[in-house]
């Protein structure tokens, strides 16, 4: 029985360090970036990298745009990389990262040019839409951003992953066949169980259910796949799949859309603004991307409570389809055990932490609850 199990258990202060210095880590990059924003604003920086970028890019505006908004990465990017080094280093610090500093460093230079390029072709089409359209262009320019964003969440898995870890077919023929199964039960159809070598930079295990239509994938970390049991492993793919039986994809996408919809509708608002005080030329002037960067941050960082509350209500969904899809939740109540102990997550945070900052509920709460469907199952089987 699940009681035997003895899910419940107090986090370490290893843990709790852990996940206190990633937390202040978090806040201190959110201020560096917010900082950034308002020094380019208040002091009228944005404008001299305008004119640098025009002279850069031979007075080409599309040009100038590309190598203004390569600047602003660029500075970005250098304010930033102590504590992007510190998380690093925090990782290995706890045994928790395989990564050597090269393979990090190979990284960041990655990320920064998928940033870049993809940065671009938003940056390109936001200011294309100012330009030909000033009067609506936020409308025209949240239905291009949404469209673009349905289009990466189908390449992700086949593009955009691939650059930073490796993946291979699952060799473990009886495990894909199972996993298929219980996918086809949760009406999904995946084209393919990949194994994800994740032991290559870390220690830590996930799995995850990715992309859309034709790209439709599990991928199962080695390090998932090395120290869990299939039962284990069903257990927790079934986690994901309730994420699709309950429509949580679509929904997100939706609220992401509404959400998405406010944000132009009040970027247009303060760009307005900002044009009747002077700040800019006019409406396609790109000094003013700062600007729109920080209504989006400010609207983030308001909405941050709600959007967690929201995707903790559908973690708690995906929870109760996985103990409705298992034979027994031992094997959930083990691998959330075994999960939290190799990923060195709290069980038990504060109330106000996993009020703001957590998008799944506290992993005491889960194991509570799986074990109250256990005894329910016991006496109603």
């Amino acid at each position: 029985m699940a009681d035997d199990l003895n899910p419940v258990q107090a986090d370490s202060p290893e843990a709790r360090r852990y996940n206190s210095i990633r937390r202040w880590l978090g806040i201190a990059d959110f201020a560096l970036g917010f900082i950034f924003l308002i020094v380019l604003l208040a002091t009228g920086w944005t404008r001299w990298l305008r004119d640098l970028s025009f002279r850069l890019g031979f007075h080409n505006y599309s040009l100038a745009l590309f190598m203004y908004l390569l600047l602003l990465l660029a500075i970005g990017k250098a304010l930033g990389i102590g504590l992007d080094y510190y998380g690093f280093s925090l990782e290995r610090q706890f045994k928790l990262s395989t990564q050597k500093f090269r393979s990090w460093l190979g990284d960041e230079v990655k990320g920064f040019l998928v940033g870049l390029v993809l940065g671009a072709i938003l940056v390109e089409v936001l200011y294309f839409t100012i330009q030909q359209w000033p009067q609506h262009w936020w409308m025209l320019a949240w239905a291009l951003f949404m469209g673009l964003f349905i289009v990466l969440a189908q390449l992700a898995p086949v593009v955009l992953f691939p650059i930073f870890y490796k993946f291979e077919p699952l060799d473990n023929e009886e495990l894909r066949r199972r996993l298929v199964v219980l996918s086809e039960r949760a009406g999904t159809r995946v084209r393919g169980v990949y194994r994800w070598k994740l032991s290559e930079k870390s220690k830590k295990a996930n799995a995850a259910l990715t992309g859309l239509g034709a790209t439709r994938r599990i991928i199962l970390a080695d390090t998932l796949l090395d120290n869990y049991s299939a039962d284990e492993i069903e257990a927790v793919l079934a986690h994901e799949l309730g994420h699709h039986v309950h429509r949580h994809i679509l929904k997100s996408i939706v609220v992401q859309a509404g959400i998405t919809l406010f944000g132009f509708w009040a970027a247009n608002w303060t760009l307005h603004y900002a044009l009747d005080q002077h700040m800019f030329e006019e409406l396609s002037d790109f000094a003013n991307l700062p600007l729109l960067a920080l209504v989006s941050v400010v609207l983030s960082l308001v909405l941050m409570p709600a959007l967690n509350a929201y995707s903790r209500f559908n973690e708690r969904q995906a929870d109760r389809y996985a103990f409705e899809s298992i034979a027994s939740v031992d094997p959930f109540i083990s691998s959330m055990n075994k999960l939290a102990e190799q990923n060195l997550a709290e069980r038990t945070p504060s109330k106000w932490v996993e009020w703001f900052f957590h998008s799944h509920p506290a992993i005491s709460r889960r194991l509570a609850a799986a074990e109250a469907w256990s005894r329910k199952q016991a006496v109603n089987p």
